[in-house]
């Protein structure tokens, strides 16, 4: 069975020449995870437009009616990295529905992801960070709302803490917050998670494994979850110009088939997002992303 994959590609958004967001990243990768042969044009989907009420299980109203409507102020667009535009608005919203529906297919599936989303940086009342909603937060209170599951492990992989993600879920008994990040690097107010790991800049292949290694069964052991979300950053590479660490593309290889068969060990269902990735060579960060795609096949079912 193929891997089941959402992608919000084709809602591009304006942004000034010289901008450092690779917004061309996520049409790329779409094709090439099509052009491989990787995932199979029928098991490709466009995700929804989150309903409001599902957003709202995480956003304050008032933060994501402003933001619908142009109405943050200065500070707060600068916050979020973003200039304002409709095309913001629509993404945004799809993104979320992509995690969200990756999400429910991997409850069913095993393994599903969206090829976009781990915007981890946005807290309950507002974006940063070129984050507007957190999608993996709405997708699990969606899922608990639901009663499809109750217990949940985020595994954020993504070179830059996941601020928002842990100040949402902050003194949650029920989720657990797993994140490797650089202790140096944006955010550089961090928010404690269930599990945090500090690394040292230039951190390599083989200090980085050893130190997820010795750390993710522990933490999916206490989780006691009933699905897994990964945020497979490509931003730990050596050639990104935001990370600082100097992962190789084997080595992050070895990073995500170390997660997802950690998970499939314990027979954890794991929905995947692709969260951050700012290479000097947007193709670099493509093929991290097109790497995590082919191992997290393997595990479709």
């Amino acid at each position: 069975m193929p891997l089941h994959c959402w992608s919000s590609a084709r809602y591009v958004i304006p942004l000034p020449e010289q901008h450092r967001f690779p917004i061309a990243k996520y049409g790329l990768l779409r094709e090439a995870v099509l052009a491989s042969g990787l995932v199979p044009a029928e098991a490709l989907h466009e995700p929804a437009r989150a309903a409001h009420e599902i957003v709202e299980l995480v956003h304050t109203r008032d933060y994501v009616s402003r933001f619908e409507r142009g109405a943050l102020d200065e500070a707060e667009q600068r916050q979020l990295g973003f200039p304002w535009s409709e095309s913001l608005v629509e993404r945004a919203f799809r993104a979320v529905g992509g995690t969200c529906e990756a999400a429910q297919a991997a409850l069913e599936r095993g393994i599903a992801m969206n090829l976009a989303g781990g915007t981890h940086h946005a807290f309950a009342d507002h974006g940063e960070g070129f984050c507007v909603f957190n999608d993996v937060a709405v997708a699990v209170r969606a899922l608990q709302r639901d009663g499809r599951i109750r217990r949940v492990a985020i595994v954020d992989l993504d070179v830059h803490q996941g601020n928002g993600t842990h100040a949402i879920f902050a003194g949650d008994p029920t989720v657990t917050t797993f994140s490797m990040h650089g202790g140096k690097n944006y955010p550089f107010r961090k928010v404690a998670g269930t599990r945090d790991i500090e690394l040292p800049d230039g951190c390599d292949d083989d200090t980085y494994l050893a130190l997820l290694e010795g750390a993710l069964s522990d933490v999916l052991q206490r989780a006691r979850a009933d699905v897994v979300f990964y945020l497979a950053g490509a931003d730990p590479h050596e050639g990104d110009r935001l990370g600082r660490l100097k992962l190789t593309f084997d080595g992050l290889r070895r990073r995500d088939a170390f997660v997802l068969g950690a998970c499939r060990e314990v027979g954890l269902p794991v929905c995947v997002t692709i969260a951050g990735g700012y290479g000097h060579d947007v193709h670099d960060t493509v093929r991290v992303h097109v790497n995590t795609v082919e191992i997290a096949s393997r595990y479709a079912t």
